[in-house]
């Protein structure tokens, strides 16, 4: 089958068309035509949005309204999901299909989301994860990743249970805060590292720990990473302590992380440093954005729209160049999906034809206003809008 849409206007500015065949695009730029076109009436096309960091199987999106808590520790957060969920009776994957749904009708056709993994719930949300990426496999890519919540070496049995997720066919070996919250951050890495190796699989490591204990975390990743030969498949999500360290200790380790192909994630929060996007990605350090939470036990906040997410980034920095809002819109479409091993992604022949058309003049204004109304086409057709 083969589609082509026309009179849409690209980054650049130029009016362009874009011909589909199947679920690639075939060809795109200037004078593309056909007799039966999709006029997109003037519309800026962008990809479609990559969602890197994400936790769908503990969204409360669709359920009664749950506020969340202030707590002065991590574990106290932790300690709160558990309750919250636990007296939830709504199956995980119905609450995660609801918010699929939004993240799609926004223009995310690809999603990285960690899965919790403890012994209290053994594998039953890897479980749910699996049917949710059965029922969705036309609709959105699933990445997921196997996430100790609750601590890795200090929960005994959890390492068998992330063993088992792997088996079932997760994607990536996930870690926390190896010292904060296990207090064995080289026998966690160990673990996880070894585990990646053995499964060919990729890490994705939560790293909280500020200051100088977490930047010291990140230099331990990057031998493990190194050693292990993982080389453009290891994340780390969050990443605070980048933010707070003095800038010859940042550059040294942004010039590794970029040597190494680490990618970092940061959700843009308002009240915490957060790695400095702009001298990193001078550096050549793939980060990304990613939404973390979305309506949970955590908080209420989030709506699963990567443009938004965009936005967020460029205003957590007072970004207000034309220059700023492509490297904010970049850090939810390509450097999302170079983080997470997206294959043939990009407005490109060959490139996957996943797309997002927005009634918008161009990059910035796209950014600033967020329109709603987008039309959404995932492997050359139109599934939203």
């Amino acid at each position: 089958m083969t589609t082509t849409y026309t009179n849409l206007n690209d980054i650049d500015g130029r009016t362009i068309g874009i011909r589909c065949a199947e679920d690639v695009i075939a060809e795109i730029g200037p004078g593309i035509t056909a007799p039966d076109a999709v006029d997109c009436e003037g519309r800026l096309v962008l990809p479609a949005f990559v969602e890197p960091h994400v936790h769908l199987d503990k969204t409360l999106w669709g359920e009664a309204w749950q506020p969340g808590q202030r707590a002065a520790k991590l574990r106290d957060y932790i300690d709160n999901e558990r309750r919250v969920l636990s007296a939830n009776a709504t199956a995980p994957e119905e609450r995660a299909g609801r918010l699929l749904s939004e993240m799609l009708r926004h223009g995310t056709t690809a999603v990285r989301s960690h899965i919790d993994i403890a012994p209290d719930i053994g594998l039953s949300h890897v479980e749910a994860m699996m049917r949710l990426r059965d029922s969705w496999k036309d609709r959105v890519d699933l990445q997921f990743v196997a996430f100790p919540q609750q601590g890795l070496l200090s929960r005994p049995g959890t390492t068998d249970l992330i063993r088992a997720a792997m088996d079932m066919g997760v994607e990536t070996v996930g870690g926390l805060d190896p010292a904060g919250i296990d207090g064995d951050p080289e026998g966690q890495l160990k673990f996880i590292f070894d585990l990646a190796v053995e499964k060919g699989a990729g890490v994705d490591i939560h790293l909280h720990d500020k200051g100088e204990l977490g930047a010291w975390q990140v230099e331990r990743i990057a031998d493990h990473a190194e050693a292990a030969g993982l080389k453009g498949k290891v994340m780390i999500s969050h990443a605070y302590c980048l933010g707070m360290i003095p800038e010859g200790r940042l550059e040294r380790i942004g010039r590794r992380l970029a040597d190494l192909g680490i990618s970092l994630m940061t959700s843009a929060p308002a009240d915490v440093a957060i790695p400095p996007v702009e001298m990193l990605t001078d550096m050549g350090v793939t980060v990304c954005c990613g939404s973390d939470g979305i309506r949970d036990a955590w908080s209420p906040l989030g709506n699963g729209d990567m443009l938004e997410r965009a936005f967020l980034t460029a205003f957590r920095f007072d970004w207000n160049t034309d220059e700023d809002f492509l490297r904010a819109l970049g850090c939810a479409t390509g450097a999302a999906a170079k983080a997470i091993g997206l294959e043939n992604y990009g407005l490109k022949p060959g490139g996957r034809a996943d797309f997002v058309m927005i009634e918008a003049s161009n990059a910035g204004d796209a950014l600033c206003r967020r329109p709603a109304g987008r039309r959404v086409v995932r492997r050359g057709a139109v599934v939203a809008g």
